[in-house]
Parts: C-alpha cells; sequence; structure tokens
C-alpha cells in the first residue's frame, strides 16, 4: 500500500497543473476580446440609425 498514496498526488498534481493552464488561458482570452472590441468601430449601430425607418 505504498505505493496509493504516491498514485493519488500524481492525480492531484495533474488536475492542478490543468487547472493553472486553464486560468491563464481563459485570462489571455479574455484580454484578446477586450482589444478586439477596443479597435472595432459600431459600425451597425451608425449604418441602422442613417437608415431610418421602415414601414
Amino acid at each position: 500500500m505504498g505505493n496509493k498514496p504516491d498514485i493519488i498526488r500524481a492525480i492531484v498534481l495533474v488536475f492542478a497543473v490543468g487547472l493553472v493552464i486553464t486560468g491563464f488561458t481563459s485570462i489571455q482570452a479574455s484580454e484578446d476580446k477586450r482589444a478586439d472590441r477596443a479597435a472595432a468601430p459600431a459600425v451597425g449601430f451608425i449604418q441602422s440609425a442613417n437608415q431610418g425607418l421602415n414601414r
């Protein structure tokens, strides 16, 4: 039974590393989305405001 705690530690370590990697990638993805939104103009609203009402 000396090997079981080592296996459990290895599984917990792999899980923790996965959580850390997921956290870093989600932070990076949210920063990329913010940069894209800041650079993109609000064209859709401007176009719909210039068209007027269609009845």
